[in-house]
């Protein structure tokens, strides 16, 4: 299930980026207006609208989420390299972001201190 929708995640978000998705969507907000003057905006009409959009939208919250996270993930791998690849640097710095908020506020008040 995992590796699904990983891929699908990454699919989802690569292809809600590109200018061809806005153009979809502007479409789809010209196509709900001539609908909605042909229907009268009508309650029906209203509701199927508004939980379309809602579950598309309670959706896509997951897939950028994942997104967020593979994205985050990869730049702190990187940034953990390069500390260990650079000898003047502190190791203590890496797998910060393990640490609790309390104990990343007392690291940044001691590493301001300095």
């Amino acid at each position: 299930m995992e590796g699904w929708f990983t891929t699908f995640a990454r699919w989802a978000a690569n292809e809600a980026g590109h200018a061809r998705a806005f153009v979809v969507a502007f479409f789809s907000v010209l196509v709900w207006v001539v609908c909605g003057l042909v229907f009268g905006f009508s309650d029906t009409y209203q509701l199927l609208i508004n939980t379309g959009t809602t579950i598309v939208t309670f959706l896509m919250v997951f897939v950028i989420q994942n997104s967020q996270n593979r994205d985050q993930l990869a730049i702190q791998i990187r940034l953990d390299e390069l500390v260990r690849a650079n000898h003047d640097a502190r190791n203590v710095f890496i797998g910060i972001d393990q640490l609790t908020a309390e104990e990343l506020e007392a690291l940044r008040r001691r590493d301001s201190s300095r």
